[in-house]
């Protein structure tokens, strides 16, 4: 690789700086703040958070690698795109990881993790009751990265975290308006499905744990294919 004169002399940064930028970007990217595919200003995020160009170019390989942005030669970096054959693997690949995860995090989850997982269940939650449609699709986020986190797998991490990342986008597009009746109703499943789980995470369940989370992306699936292909309108056949 190679490497620009200005990494040889780059400033010590404060880890607290990049880190604030982290966030931002990630949380930007989560709530399509920055749309999938868009370029991504690297001088503007220097500018806006006081760094030099190379802690940034550090940092955006680093979200690189975790899936939120594309990297190409001689190309501005972009957000991650989201089109018909990334979703079509999306619907592929979710059941597979979000069960393996879940599962291992039944056999291997310590007590203090499952003591946070706990906590974001609570800000979900809450989320749901104030029908506050970011934080709710970004707690669910940070609610299943918290479990593959748990499951202690270095194999699995890098998988479920791209997986989370269209599925928080998605949700962000189709829960856009969360007030119709049944939407709510299924609202408040997935938050009972979310309490089950942990109940069976706690209780070193892993069977259990598994088919609870089959079912709840079957929910969320269900609800997209929805949107996606509503139902027709009625129209009288007679003239």
């Amino acid at each position: 690789m190679n490497v620009s004169h200005d990494d040889h002399h780059a400033p010590t940064v404060a880890p607290d700086r990049k880190a604030v930028l982290a966030d931002a970007l990630r949380r930007r990217i989560l709530s399509m703040e920055l749309a999938p595919g868009a370029g991504v200003d690297e001088l503007a995020l220097c500018e806006e958070f006081g760094l030099s160009r190379p802690p940034v170019r550090e940092l955006l390989r680093q979200i690189a690698a975790e899936g939120y942005i594309e990297l190409e030669a001689n190309r501005a970096p972009r957000v991650a795109a989201m089109n018909h054959d990334s979703l079509h693997s999306f619907f592929l690949a979710a059941p597979l990881i979000y069960i393996a995860t879940t599962q291992l995090a039944a056999t291997h989850a310590r007590a203090e993790e499952i003591d946070e997982l706990k906590g974001i269940q609570a800000l979900f939650r809450a989320a749901i009751e104030q029908q506050d449609v970011e934080n709710r699709v970004l707690y669910n986020d940070a609610f299943h990265l918290q479990i593959g986190k748990m499951a202690h797998n270095d194999y699995l991490m890098p998988s479920l975290r791209r997986l989370l990342i269209d599925h928080t986008r998605l949700g962000k597009i189709f829960y856009r308006h969360p007030t119709t009746d049944d939407m709510q109703r299924d609202l408040e499943l997935a938050c009972v499905q979310h309490d089950q789980m942990i109940e069976a995470i706690e209780g070193r369940d892993p069977q259990t744990a598994g088919e609870l989370v089959r079912e709840h992306f079957e929910l969320s699936r269900r609800r997209m294919a929805e949107y996606a292909a509503p139902q027709g309108m009625e129209v009288a056949l007679a003239l």
